[in-house]
C-alpha cells in the first residue's frame, strides 16, 4: 500500500485582517459523511459569521469546496490548494469570517483563506501513513547526532532515544529504504554500529 499523508490531530488558527477576523479549523475525515458532519458543526458554532468557507479532500478521490457567499475563486479553491501542495488527503478544512466592515478585495481574500488553512494545517501536524520497519540503533554518544541525521536522510522517524552507558536510537524507517538505511549505517560506523529490526508496522507517524 502507498504511503499518503493525513492531518496528525486537529489544528486552529486565528488571526484579524482590516478588523475580519479569521478562524481555521483542521481535522481528520476519512468518508465525505465525516467531513459534511463537521462542516455542519462549524456553521452551527459560528451561525452568526457573515461566511464559513470549507473544504475536503477524502483518499478515494472526492473533492469538494465551497466559497459561501464569497467571490468566487476566493476562498475554497485556495484552501483546498493548501492541502493540494502538502499532499495531505482525509482532511476537511473549514474557515470562518467575521466581516469586518473593510473590503478586502479578491487577492486579499485568497491570501486570508491560504493563510488561515496554512495555519491550521500547521497546528495539526502532518502524518505520514504507510508500512515503517521497526529499527534500534544502539550506538556511543559521540555518534547520536550523526545517527539522527542520517534517519532523517533515509526518511525515517526517531521515535525514542535511551540514555545508558551508550544510546540507543528506536527509528521508524519506510520499509522500502531499510536496507539501504542498515547498509548506510554499518558503513558509516565501520560496523561499529548496526541497525536491528524489531518489528513492522502500518500506521500513521507524525512528520511535521
Amino acid at each position: 500500500m502507498s504511503e499518503y499523508y493525513i492531518p496528525t490531530g486537529p489544528g486552529e488558527s486565528e488571526f484579524t485582517e482590516k478588523r475580519s477576523r479569521f478562524l481555521g479549523h483542521v481535522r481528520m475525515a476519512e468518508t465525505e459523511d465525516e467531513a459534511r458532519a463537521f462542516i455542519a458543526d462549524m456553521k452551527k458554532k459560528y451561525y452568526d459569521a457573515r461566511h464559513n468557507c470549507w473544504c475536503y479532500s477524502i483518499r478515494d478521490g472526492a473533492e469538494r469546496y465551497s466559497d459561501d457567499g464569497e467571490p468566487q475563486g476566493s476562498a475554497g479553491i485556495p484552501m483546498l490548494e493548501v492541502l493540494r501542495r502538502q499532499g495531505v488527503t482525509n482532511a476537511v478544512c473549514v474557515v470562518t469570517r467575521y466581516f469586518g466592515g473593510v473590503l478586502l478585495g479578491t487577492g486579499g481574500l485568497l491570501r486570508a483563506y491560504t493563510k488561515s488553512t496554512a495555519d491550521a494545517l500547521q497546528a495539526a501536524g502532518i502524518s505520514a501513513v504507510r508500512r515503517w520497519v521497526e529499527t534500534e540503533l544502539p550506538c556511543t554518544y559521540a555518534q547520536l547526532e550523526r545517527m539522527k541525521l542520517e534517519a532523517a536522510e533515509a526518511g525515517g522517524v526517531v521515535e525514542d532515544v535511551e540514555y545508558g552507558a551508550g544510546v540507543t536510537l528506536r527509528v521508524l524507517v519506510p520499509e522500502e529504504r531499510s536496507d539501504a538505511f542498515a547498509a548506510r549505517i554499518y558503513d558509516l560506523s565501520a560496523g561499529s554500529v548496526k541497525v536491528l529490526v524489531t518489528g513492522e508496522s502500518f500506521r500513521a507517524v507524525p512528520i511535521k
